[in-house]
């Protein structure tokens, strides 16, 4: 990383705002919102934001099923299917999946010549090898560390998934490779009502704070990293965690959010590990919360690795 040009590497596409059906498209505002915001305040600039390609069916068959992929490209979900992941099934939908699959690749790569690179979207945790559950049609982190690793790229990585809904489809994925080691810090109480066994499992109470929140979450990274030793962490960054959260239950502010940022962002930058993001989830009532909540990744990451 020293002997290369620093480069603040971000994975945009319009697709990533605008392939959603109608009655879904009010939290997915914050696709288009936080390349926004980002660059009316200077935080970003228009040459860092980079259109991914299109993930091909052959990186995705290191990590989806052959018969799922026919599925999903050929519109043959059934409705029971469809009803599981939470979308219709449409061309566009599948497209944007495979873009923002492609992103995370992208993202790992910058990051590994970099130290960071984050994806405008991602974090699609629920999807397993041969079905989709919860807005997730294809595990974007799954795929990119299994390409890491048939290309051998990286040998030994680390999910670090601070999403409030435990990742069970990455969980369910690696379960048994140790190249991968899965660390999931989540609400007890919240979906999946049926959890997979992550390698490391942190179910949160309801309503926990700031303080004990950041607190459980210096105790066991610093750990994890000296015990995992990865080449590179995924950080799935979701900010369902906040108090303002829909869904979430717990009771973690804007401040608490952008301390546990700078908390991953800081212990990855100080020990040379290479961090490749995904947004993950937010379901504010008012998405400028979940736009600002987003938006503060991006700076610490950037203050963290000297972008």
């Amino acid at each position: 990383m020293k002997d290369l040009p620093r480069s603040f590497y971000v994975a945009y596409d319009p697709i990533y705002a605008h392939a959603l059906p109608e009655g879904h498209r009010f939290p997915m505002l914050k696709y288009e919102l936080i390349p926004g915001q980002l660059l009316h305040e200077g935080a970003l600039e228009v040459g860092e934001l980079k259109s991914p390609g299109f993930c091909s069916n052959a990186i995705l068959q290191l990590t989806h099923t052959a018969a799922y992929l026919e599925k999903l490209d050929g519109q043959l979900l059934s409705e029971r299917e469809q009803r599981r992941i939470g979308f219709p099934q449409s061309p566009a939908l599948v497209h944007r999946e495979k873009v923002i699959t492609q992103g995370t690749i992208d993202c790992a790569l910058q990051a590994l010549q970099h130290g960071v690179a984050l994806n405008v979207a991602g974090g699609t945790h629920h999807a397993f090898a041969d079905r989709g559950e919860g807005f997730c049609l294809l595990n974007d982190i799954a795929v990119a560390a299994n390409y890491l690793l048939s290309a051998h790229i990286a040998r030994q990585m680390l999910v670090i998934d601070l999403d409030v809904h435990q990742g069970n489809g990455t969980a369910s994925l690696f379960a048994g490779d140790p190249r991968v080691f899965t660390f999931s810090m989540h609400g007890a109480h919240n979906y999946p009502f049926h959890k997979e066994s992550s390698d490391l499992d942190i179910p949160l109470p309801v309503g926990i704070g700031d303080a004990e929140y950041l607190s459980l979450l210096n105790e066991h990274l610093g750990r994890l990293l000296e015990q995992v030793r990865p080449d590179l962490v995924f950080y799935l960054s979701g900010v369902d965690i906040l108090n303002t959260d829909r869904y979430g239950k717990l009771n973690v502010s804007m401040q608490g959010c952008r301390m546990r940022d700078k908390l991953v962002f800081s212990q990855l930058q100080s020990q040379g590990i290479p961090c490749a993001v995904s947004m993950g989830g937010g379901y504010s009532t008012d998405v400028r919360r979940i736009v600002e909540a987003h938006c503060q990744t991006f700076r610490e990451a950037r203050a963290a690795y000297g972008l």
